[in-house]
C-alpha cells in the first residue's frame, strides 16, 4: 500500500488564508526581516541585467540549473539506503551522470520521527542505518552530489520527519558534517511566519555551515516567489506539485513562464520534478516535457526508478543536444512567444553564440498542424538567414531559412530547433 502522506500543494483554504495575510507578508520583504539585512549575502552582478532586477545568493552554485535525480515522484515515502545507493550506481553506469545529472536527492521521510534527546535530526534507523554520513560517502564516491530534504515548518509535509523551524543553524551544520551538498526545503506545517522570512533563516545558515549547498526553495509559488527568491536560494519552486498527466504537466509549465525574467544564473524558476519514466504520459508527451523544462531553464531532475529505466525513457533524458539548450552558459529562460488558437505556440529562447532555442508545440489531441515561428516573434531581425537543427532527431534541416520556419506537428507532440546563423 502506497504511504499516506500529506498533499504539499497548497490548499484553497490555505491559499485564502494566505491572501488575508498577504499585505503583512510583503512588508516582511523590508521589515519583519530587516535585522537579516546585514547578514545578507552581496549582490551578485549579472552581465546584462541593466540595472539588476534583483541580487543572487552568493554562494557560487547553480550557475546552470541543477541536474540529478530525486526521490519523490516514484518512491515517495518508500525509500531507504538501498534504493540511493542502487540509483548512485544507476546514474553512473546508464551514463546519466556523465550527461551531467550530478544529484541524488533523498525527499521527505528519510528521518527518524522525533530529534534526538539533544536536539538534533537523525536518519530513520529502520531504513538508513549506516546514517547520512555514510550515504554521502558512498554517493560522493561515484563522483556525484548528495541532496537532502526539510521543510521550514515544525514537521515535513509528510509529518514523519521534524521541520527545521526553530532549528535552522543546528540543521544546517549537521547536513554540513555529514557531506550534503544540496537542500530541498518544503513549507509545510507552518508557523504564520512570512515565507521571506523563515526561508531567509535557513539560506543564512546554510551560507554559515561551513559548506557549499545548493539551496533550493519549495514554497509552492507563494508570495510571487521568483521576485525574491534570487536573494535567498538557487532555485525557487513556481507551482504546486507536478502530476504525471499532460494537462497537469502543461498547468506546471505554464505557470512558471510568467516569471522568465527572473531566472538567471545562479537561480532558477522551479516548475518541480520530471515525471519521464514515471508511466502517466505517453512518450511523445513525455519528448514534450522533457523539451519544455530544457527551453524554460527548469531544473532537470529525474523521478522516476533509474534501476528500472527503459531504453525509450534514457533516450529522453540522455539527449545530449536538449540537455545542452538547458545547460547553455548565458541563463536565459526560454518562453512562450506566440499563440496560434487554443493549441498551437511557438516557444523561443536566446542561446550563447547569437543562437536560438525555438520549440513548436501542437497541444490539440486530433490532428497534425503546420506551425510557423517568424523571426519578429523568435527575436531574430528580419533578414538574417539561419540553419537549423532539429534536435531530437541529430539532423540539420536542409536548406537555409529566412524570416521564418514551418513545421508540421503531431498532436501531443513537439519539435525543438537550435537556430544559428549563417552567412548570407
Amino acid at each position: 500500500m502506497a504511504p499516506k502522506v500529506q498533499n504539499r500543494c497548497p490548499s484553497p483554504t490555505a491559499v485564502l488564508l494566505l491572501g488575508a495575510c498577504l499585505a503583512a507578508a510583503v512588508a516582511a520583504l523590508g521589515a519583519a526581516d530587516h535585522d537579516a539585512t546585514a547578514s545578507r549575502p552581496p549582490p551578485v552582478p549579472l552581465p546584462g541585467d541593466g540595472g539588476a532586477r534583483r541580487v543572487l545568493v552568493a554562494n557560487g552554485l547553480g550557475l546552470t540549473p541543477q541536474m540529478g535525480w530525486n526521490s519523490w515522484n516514484h518512491f515517495q515515502c518508500g525509500i531507504n539506503e538501498a534504493v540511493v545507493r542502487r540509483t548512485a550506481d544507476a546514474l553512473v553506469a546508464t551514463g546519466l551522470a556523465k550527461a551531467g545529472y550530478k544529484y541524488v536527492n533523498l525527499d521527505d521521510c528519510w528521518a527518524d520521527y522525533q530529534r534526538n534527546k539533544e536536539g538534533y535530526m537523525v536518519a530513520n534507523p529502520k531504513t538508513f542505518p549506516s546514517g547520512i554520513k555514510a550515504l554521502a560517502d558512498y554517493v560522493h564516491s561515484k563522483g556525484l552530489k548528495l541532496g537532502i530534504y526539510s521543510s521550514a515548518g515544525t514537521r515535513t509535509c509528510s509529518n514523519r520527519m521534524p521541520g527545521s523551524l526553530g532549528h535552522e543553524d543546528k540543521d544546517a551544520k549537521t547536513f554540513a558534517s555529514w557531506g550534503v551538498d544540496y537542500l530541498k526545503y518544503d513549507n509545510c506545517y507552518r508557523d504564520g511566519t512570512p515565507e521571506t522570512v523563515r526561508f531567509g533563516r535557513m539560506s543564512r545558515a546554510l551560507k554559515n555551515s561551513g559548506r557549499p549547498i545548493f539551496f533550493s526553495l519549495c514554497e509552492w509559488g507563494y508570495m510571487e516567489v521568483p521576485k525574491w527568491g534570487g536573494m535567498y536560494g538557487n532555485s525557487w519552486r513556481t507551482t504546486g506539485d507536478i502530476n504525471d498527466t499532460w494537462s497537469g504537466m502543461l498547468d506546471n509549465i505554464d505557470r512558471n513562464d510568467a516569471y522568465a525574467r527572473y531566472a538567471k544564473p545562479g537561480g532558477w524558476n522551479d516548475p518541480d520534478m520530471l515525471e519521464v519514466g514515471n508511466g502517466g504520459m505517453a512518450y511523445d508527451e513525455y519528448v514534450v516535457h522533457f523539451s519544455l523544462w530544457a527551453i524554460a531553464k527548469a531544473p532537470l531532475v529525474i523521478g522516476c526508478d533509474l534501476t528500472r529505466v527503459s531504453k525509450e525513457t534514457l533516450g529522453i533524458l540522455s539527449n545530449a543536444e536538449v540537455i545542452a539548450i538547458n545547460q547553455d552558459r548565458m541563463g536565459v529562460q526560454g518562453k512562450k512567444v506566440k499563440k496560434y488558437g487554443n493549441d498551437l505556440e511557438v516557444w523561443a529562447g536566446q542561446l550563447s553564440r547569437h543562437r536560438k532555442a525555438v520549440l513548436l508545440l501542437n497541444r490539440g489531441t486530433t490532428s497534425s498542424a503546420s506551425i510557423t515561428a517568424a523571426w519578429p516573434d523568435v527575436g531574430i531581425r528580419r533578414g538574417v538567414t539561419v540553419e537549423a537543427r532539429d534536435v531530437w532527431k541529430h539532423e540539420t534541416l536542409p536548406g537555409r531559412f529566412t524570416g521564418s520556419l514551418t513545421a508540421v506537428v503531431g498532436p501531443h507532440s513537439c519539435k525543438l530547433f537550435v537556430l544559428t546563423p549563417v552567412p548570407r
